[in-house]
């Protein structure tokens, strides 16, 4: 999925749940997609607001909440207790290492896991839409911002 064909979605998705299709929501869009790596609501209004938007923190809170419903964007927790997201525009299915010490989220993907949804599903009669696999643990590198006496 592409930024056209992402604007498309929902558009569509807005239409079809009855909800007002407004130029703040695909300003709100635009600005996730783009968006590098894992955020918070609260980082993206920032954002948006250092690039001089005039949008409200609620229309944020409010448009992540329906882009993360129609699937552009995919709602993550890392044990933190905060709501993160991240874009599903142009990337594959992968997966997350996230360290406890310092808070660093790593990406992978590995078919044989997507395989093992594929199979544990099947085997229980079950339709996937989508799963999450985080690995909570330390980084064993020294670089680790948390790492005190290579501890």
């Amino acid at each position: 999925m592409d930024r056209q064909s992402a604007h498309e979605e929902f558009r569509r998705f807005l239409k079809r749940e009855e909800n007002r299709i407004t130029p703040e929501r695909f300003e709100v869009l635009d600005h996730a997609i783009e968006y590098e790596g894992h955020f918070g609501a609260d980082e993206l209004y920032v954002q948006m607001k250092s690039s001089h938007s005039n949008i409200s923190r609620a229309t944020v809170y409010n448009t992540l909440e329906l882009l993360a419903q129609c699937g552009i964007l995919s709602k993550r927790n890392f044990g933190e207790n905060k709501t993160r997201y991240e874009s599903n525009v142009g990337k594959i299915s992968h997966d997350h290492l996230i360290c406890t010490n310092c808070g660093t989220i790593k990406e992978f993907s590995d078919p044989k896991i997507q395989k093992i949804v594929k199979k544990i599903s099947s085997e229980i009669g079950f339709d996937p839409t989508g799963y999450s696999f985080n690995i909570f643990g330390k980084c064993t590198n020294s670089n680790c911002s948390h790492n005190i006496n290579g501890k």
